[in-house]
């Protein structure tokens, strides 16, 4: 059963990485929250070849697991989630500079703290953490921007996911969930539950948030807003 669980929990993120990353960059053209996304997505895959494969330590499913989560974990789902919020928040557009930086310094972060993992120790799981609660609050930001333009189930969501991202963020290298098995499979469950319910939230109240502004706009600038009417003017 524990086995069937962490599948569809795995799955479940999976789907909304992918779906929501092309959304992210087909319908919003934000490709740093897009491609975070489906970089998670691809992290799930090969998660779950490796689960399902009983793949050991010493397999390449493992160590690419180890370092997209790192990837992921120190820059992915904290500073670029937050670069690609700003673009709606606060209207920032990051240069190609910025975005392909923003990726370089989370490979080479995810590579230090996979490949040298033990040599680090406990400070690089420190700073995994304060980077995941500095995220949160970020995130609680963007939600009380929601509920405040009205948008109050969307900010309900995003709350909720990110209290849930913070219990998963803050017992991920430091408690084990009573009667979890070696695999840490219970803790997996949770913690692929989590990230694909965040991912989702997350995607619809971006969303929310653009018509939201996409309104703003047409009140104040009602004319350059309004459809062509197809009369020439001289």
């Amino acid at each position: 059963m524990r086995d069937v669980l962490f599948a569809a929990a795995d799955i479940w993120m999976i789907a909304v990485g992918l779906i929501c990353g092309v959304k992210f960059i087909r319908d919003h053209h934000n490709y740093l929250i897009g491609l975070e996304w489906i970089i998670m997505g691809v992290s799930g895959i090969n998660f779950l070849i490796y689960g399902v494969t009983k793949a050991g330590p010493d397999s390449l499913a493992h160590h690419i697991a180890f370092f997209l989560d790192a990837f992921s974990r120190s820059i992915g789902f904290t500073l670029v989630l937050v670069l690609g919020l700003l673009v709606i928040t606060h209207r920032y557009k990051p240069t190609t500079r910025v975005e392909v930086g923003a990726f370089a310094l989370a490979a080479i972060l995810g590579f230090l703290l996979s490949g040298f993992a033990e040599e680090i120790g406990t400070p690089g799981k420190v700073f995994l953490l304060i980077a995941a609660l500095a995220t949160s609050g970020f995130l609680c930001y963007f939600a009380w921007r929601l509920w405040k333009f009205g948008e109050r189930g969307h900010a309900a969501w995003v709350a909720g996911a990110t209290a849930l991202n913070v219990v998963v963020a803050s017992i991920y290298d430091f408690w084990r969930i009573p009667g979890d098995d070696a695999d840490h499979t219970r803790f997996y469950i949770l913690a692929l539950f989590t990230w694909g319910l965040a991912m989702l939230v997350i995607y619809r109240a971006y969303a929310a948030f653009v018509a939201y502004d996409k309104r703003v706009d047409a009140r104040l600038n009602p004319i350059t807003s309004a459809p062509a009417s197809g009369v020439e003017t001289a």
